[in-house]
């Protein structure tokens, strides 16, 4: 697992043999356009729980979500 970081012209014509190198070699291909990345090809795969678990417990509770929360904005005066 690699990135392989090729320019559009030079992804254009190969892009069927990088597909299949991320798809059998899982690496990512990001494509640039004079040097500067606008693209990458990264493998498929299942969302990852690991970001949402992080975030598990940290709410306490929240009852009443259309209500103001009691703190004076700046944007109020």
């Amino acid at each position: 697992m690699s990135i392989i970081t090729v320019s559009k012209t030079e992804f254009k014509p190969k892009a069927f043999e990088y597909l299949r190198r991320v798809e059998e070699q899982h690496d990512t291909i990001r494509v640039t356009d004079h040097g500067r990345p606008v693209a990458e090809v990264v493998p498929y795969g299942q969302p990852s729980r690991e970001a949402l678990n992080s975030l598990r417990g940290l709410v306490l509770e929240y009852d009443s979500p259309t209500e103001p929360v009691g703190e004076a904005w700046d944007a109020d005066e």
